[in-house]
């Protein structure tokens, strides 16, 4: 058990209110500095990125932007249209420009997709990123497909294609890595089941956390992106806010058949991102700015590992395995998520998620980004001492 103070608990209770009005989604860091400017916010591990990836970006924009003063015709001028964009990383991603579609932020890219696409029914697995049920269209049937926590909330694959098979939606989502368990499904058994599921109208593979992902020694990222050309029920949608923490510029495409894309565009889509954002992805496939992500992406994805083993090994915290650049973990002391999340919050300045309100999760669940590696062993730090003293406390009441 997790005792708070008094001045802790109404704090606490303004935290859960802010909590509240934000939906299925946390409070941004910004709201809560705003609203509670008594806490000292120290480190954001709620919000899910690459640290070094998003300076790598800052860096760049000073040098490239403010520096020579391009930022005045960046924000002046209309940004290039969708098409234009879908150019650009058309030989990056190796995908046809006429596949890519660019939205602001993945959010519009799932959004337009459900809205445009899914037509009956859907199958959602939980727990899972909140919009893929959240934006389903009145008269739409939203079929959930809970992970099993003794599966370590991995999919299995052939009790899947089952239920797809006995609900014969037309659309499905998989998220790979998984948010927030952090499963994560590998390239040869997502072509199995496009095989095996070639019959379903839209298969949506929301690859966001994927270059946190890797399946040998030498972290290569393996997307499904190629794939497109052999299935066209195949959409890949992907964010770039988490490999690159650029939330606040709103960048992330879809990977999907042609006639979708140009649909897309014929209705409302044509003209949709800002000229922040053009820029970024001008930057992000210039061969300069991968080698230096590359080191930065590994260098994540290594400290990660160390974090979360970390944290694996702390009394009264299960640690489910996670291939993406958080973990999922369980409270097993009798703490509850929410004083837990709380006590970090008030007492040490680390913000984390509480997934009290993610469906599909039954027990005291809390999400845990890796942030960078001298952020992270702060994290550790506060986390084992809210835990042992936790702890302690239940000793004492036994």
């Amino acid at each position: 058990m997790i005792t708070l103070a008094d001045d802790e608990k109404a704090i606490a209770s303004a935290i859960k209110q802010l909590s509240n009005q934000a939906g299925s989604h946390s409070p941004s860091i910004f709201t809560i500095a705003e609203k509670l400017p008594q806490l000292e916010i120290k480190i954001d591990a709620c919000f899910l990125s690459n640290s070094y990836a998003t300076d790598l970006v800052l860096e760049d924009f000073r040098k490239e932007l403010i520096h020579t003063n391009k930022i005045k015709k960046v924000i002046e001028f209309y940004p290039s249209q969708n098409q234009v964009i879908a150019d650009v990383l058309s030989t990056h991603l190796n995908v046809p420009a006429r596949n890519i579609f660019i939205g602001s932020g993945a959010s519009e890219v799932i959004q337009a997709v459900i809205h445009n696409f899914t037509t009956r029914k859907i199958i959602v697995n939980i727990p899972t990123f909140s919009p893929y049920y959240e934006f389903v269209k009145e008269g739409i049937v939203v079929v959930y497909n809970r992970l099993d926590p003794q599966e370590n909330f991995n999919l299995n694959i052939e009790k899947y294609i089952q239920l797809v098979e006995k609900e014969k939606p037309d659309t499905i989502v998989l998220i790979n890595p998984n948010n927030p368990s952090g499963g994560y499904i590998k390239l040869s058994d997502i072509q199995y089941l496009l095989n095996r599921l070639s019959w379903v109208e839209n298969i949506i593979i929301d690859e966001s956390f994927i270059h946190f992902a890797y399946e040998d020694e030498n972290y290569e990222i393996k997307s499904a992106a190629m794939m497109i050309e052999n299935f066209n029920n195949l959409i890949i949608i992907k964010s770039m806010t988490k490999d690159f923490g650029i939330a606040g510029i709103r960048a992330g495409y879809g990977v999907m058949d042609k006639e979708k894309v140009g649909y897309l565009l014929r209705h409302g889509h044509l003209w949709n991102s800002s000229g922040l954002a053009e820029y970024f992805f001008r930057l992000y496939v210039s061969d300069k700015f991968q080698r230096e992500y590359e080191k930065s992406r590994i260098r994540c994805i290594q400290e990660s590992r160390h974090f979360f083993s970390e944290l694996a090994t702390m009394p009264g915290l299960k640690v489910y395995p996670s291939m993406a650049n958080f973990v999922l973990a369980e409270l097993t002391n009798g703490a509850t998520s929410y004083d837990f999340v709380s006590k970090l919050l008030i007492k040490y300045g680390v913000y984390i998620r509480d997934c009290s309100d993610k469906i599909g999760l039954d027990g005291e669940f809390v999400r845990i980004a890796s942030r960078t590696k001298a952020e992270n062993e702060i994290i550790v730090d506060s986390a084992r001492d809210v835990l042992q003293n936790a702890w302690e406390y239940k000793e004492v009441s036994y």
